[in-house]
């Protein structure tokens, strides 16, 4: 059953255009990952967080993509754009509510 992940950036205002271009390259990969179904990406105005809308096919696809993401250094190398940890949630998609 598919799944839907936020995660919320709060990146630093005077970093944000860097920090986007950084998930714009990062984001071919995540798009083409095994179970990612899709991947939309906002940004507040006010505050500059960035908001990631990601469909997966399951929860285990997404926490392989994780893994993987933890393993290759991503996760490390955004760190230095952001105030503070990012926040993930994972919400069962409920289409027949």
């Amino acid at each position: 059953m598919s799944v839907m992940v936020t995660v919320e950036w709060p990146a630093k205002p005077e970093t944000l255009s860097e920090f986007l271009g950084l998930l714009e390259q990062a984001l071919v990969d995540t798009r083409t990952y095994d179970g990612c179904e899709n991947v939309q990406t906002y940004v507040e105005k006010s505050t500059g967080s960035v908001l990631l809308v990601e469909i997966w096919a399951s929860e285990e696809h997404q926490q392989a993509y994780m893994k993987w993401r933890m393993e290759t250094g991503l996760m490390d190398a955004i760190g230095g754009y952001l105030d503070s940890a990012p926040i993930a949630r994972t919400f069962d998609i409920k289409s027949d509510v």
